[in-house]
């Protein structure tokens, strides 16, 4: 592969447009433009949650997820191509189904907080299903694969388990809801 990015400024946007994968160029306020800079962040997220001290097989996976998302980005960038697969989907349920499974069942709702690697998942999370709501939106105005939208639903899952697991990992339990606590 050759260099792709030799001028990192190109001025094509000043007038408020920008050009997708396919060169076709849109607003930079459209529904496809909004779903993208959502997936953007929610992997801008990921890789701040990738700087803490994390257990080596989330660290793995959460590298993956990284790699995932970029290529649903492209996905999104580029009308009419497919780049998220089931299997990918499938391994989120299976890694989701694995690091559930020694949890404790929940039994009341818990607060986004504990030990600071466990607070950034749940801020993943947050910005992941924002992104869900994104490629929804665009969808009910343009062609878009289930592939992308089911990723990010099983992944902003697995953020929440993996909140509940670095709790864990901390030294700490789950951060529990106190129902009318300060009425």
């Amino acid at each position: 592969m050759g260099h792709r990015l030799s001028k990192i400024y190109t001025r094509t946007g000043d007038a408020g447009t920008t050009g997708l994968g396919d060169g076709k160029r849109v607003s930079k306020d459209s529904l496809r433009i909004h779903a993208l800079g959502e997936v953007d962040e929610t992997n801008a997220i990921v890789g701040l949650l990738l700087c803490e001290d994390l257990p080596e097989d989330v660290r793995t996976l959460l590298t993956d997820v990284q790699h995932d998302l970029f290529d649903l980005g492209g996905e999104v960038c580029i009308p009419g191509m497919s780049m998220i697969t089931d299997r990918q989907v499938t391994h989120l349920e299976n890694e989701l189904d694995r690091f559930n499974e020694p949890l404790e069942p929940l039994k009341d709702f818990i607060l986004p907080g504990g030990t600071r690697a466990a607070a950034l998942a749940h801020h993943a999370r947050t910005v992941c299903r924002r992104a869900e709501r994104s490629l929804v939106a665009l969808a009910l105005e343009e062609a878009v694969n289930d592939g992308p939208r089911q990723y990010l639903n099983r992944l902003s899952d697995l953020l929440f388990v993996l909140g509940r697991v670095l709790n864990r990992a901390g030294g700490r339990g789950d951060v529990l809801w106190q129902k009318r606590k300060n009425a």
